[in-house]
């Protein structure tokens, strides 16, 4: 079964404005024709009663009709107006007491549909996280909000101003980066790191590339010691101590190498601690680090840095935003279906939700609630009073023509039989 998070109200059809003016004309001439039938249907039964007596029911009927009519359509039409262009009291009652009845309005709604027990009651029967986790379940809707959020996530980058961004980049970079003192921090990581050994891997990484190195280029080697013979030295000599001096030097690297107890290690290995301890307690080499650090503050890479940093990562972002197949809409699409999957299905989850939104909303509504409801009040002051005459007239206008409609009959009814029954009494009397 589908969850929805729509409204059936959101499928009703609403009339517009041009289809409600032309209800209201309608209405108002079937209201209006019924008034004219009633005066017509009055001055002839009222001119022919004397010659036929029955007539006489007929006219106070229609009397009646004519009399209910035109008392309603007075109350329909002081509600928006001057009946008649008449400056008559409590008439134009929307127009002249607009502001009181934004003021109410709002405060009604506060009262009534902002109040604690409304909105929270509401919220915790319709179990909001299950609803929303049924939804964000459903691949077609997480792909939909992906979207939504990749384009305003791009939105925001193309707000971001670059220099901006720069200068955020740069003072973060020199206030966790640069302000705190590098070497005690390297000391830390560099003791630690030889009291577990970790320094052997580096060692024997260096002791392989430098085996490589000297089996790769023998000559190059060599020539670096024959070179330093003397000139009238014989060639075949040059050669030989050339090789010698390849083969003791590979030999010696294979014995640092392989035993892990050469003295060459424990000496890199003694230096590597003297060095991570001075870091961290030597005053001198606190302050050469230091120096070489402010040094690298003071360069203008660092403002490049801040550039490049920023530069690849918006670009980066921008690419991966634009394109639906990339990881990073991929991972967001399949975090919204876990989110909303285990909002479905794990009980201590969806009751953490409900009552974060629930405590939110109270939060919410005992603070703001006021303010709310103020944007009502403030709303219709807002508007102009004609403007606001028509609006209204135009939602509710159609219906109060009813009123007439029904005055006019009940009117006649009413006429009927005050006139029946005043007849009858007189018969008898």
């Amino acid at each position: 079964m589908t969850t929805t998070l729509e409204t059936p109200a959101r499928n009703r059809t609403v009339p517009t404005d041009a289809e409600r003016q032309a209800a209201l004309r309608r209405m108002k001439r079937l209201a209006t024709g019924l008034l004219i039938v009633a005066a017509i249907v009055f001055t002839v039964a009222f001119a022919l009663q004397d010659e036929i007596p029955w007539l006489a029911y007929v006219r106070a009927a229609a009397e009646g009709a004519m009399v209910g009519a035109i008392a309603d359509w007075f109350a329909v039409t002081a509600l928006f107006r001057h009946p008649l262009g008449l400056p008559i009291p409590h008439t134009a009652i929307i127009p002249t007491r607009k502001n009181e009845i934004g003021a109410t309005l709002g405060a009604f709604v506060e009262d009534e549909f902002l109040s604690d027990e409304v909105v929270l009651g509401k919220l915790r029967s319709i179990g909001i996280s299950r609803r929303l986790g049924g939804w964000l379940a459903q691949p077609a809707n997480a792909e939909r909000l992906t979207a939504e959020a990749s384009v305003a996530a791009r939105g925001v980058l193309e707000l971001l101003g670059d220099d901006d961004v720069e200068d955020v980049i740069e003072r973060l970079a020199r206030k966790h980066l640069f302000e705190p003192e590098w070497a005690p921090s390297v000391g830390r990581v560099g003791a630690r790191l030889v009291a577990a050994d970790q320094q052997r891997a580096a060692v024997d990484g260096l002791l392989d590339k430098a085996e490589e190195w000297l089996v790769a280029h023998p000559e190059a080697f060599g020539s670096m010691v024959s070179d330093r013979l003397p000139r009238w030295m014989p060639g075949f000599v040059d050669r030989l101590v050339d090789d010698r001096a390849a083969r003791e030097v590979l030999a010696f690297v294979h014995a640092v190498r392989d035993d892990p107890r050469h003295p060459l290690r424990e000496a890199i290995d003694r230096y590597l601690a003297d060095l991570a301890d001075a870091l961290q307690h030597d005053p001198v080499t606190i302050a050469r680090v230091e120096g070489i650090k402010n040094d690298l503050l003071e360069s203008p890479r660092v403002r490049e840095f801040a550039g490049e940093a920023w530069t690849a990562v918006k670009a980066a972002l921008d690419d991966s935003l634009a394109d639906p197949q990339s990881e990073l809409r991929a991972s967001l699409r399949s975090a919204i279906v876990e989110v909303g999957t285990r909002l479905v299905t794990d009980e201590t989850l969806a009751a953490k939700v409900d009552t974060w939104v629930t405590d939110a909303a109270a939060y919410v509504v005992r603070t703001y609630r006021h303010e709310i409801a103020g944007v009502i009040t403030e709303t219709v002051e807002r508007w102009d009073a004609a403007e606001t005459t028509r609006k209204l007239e135009l939602q509710v206008g159609r219906d109060l023509q009813f009123i007439r409609i029904n005055g006019t009959v009940v009117g006649a009814l009413a006429g009927l039989a005050i006139f029946s029954v005043a007849t009858a009494l007189h018969s008898v009397v």
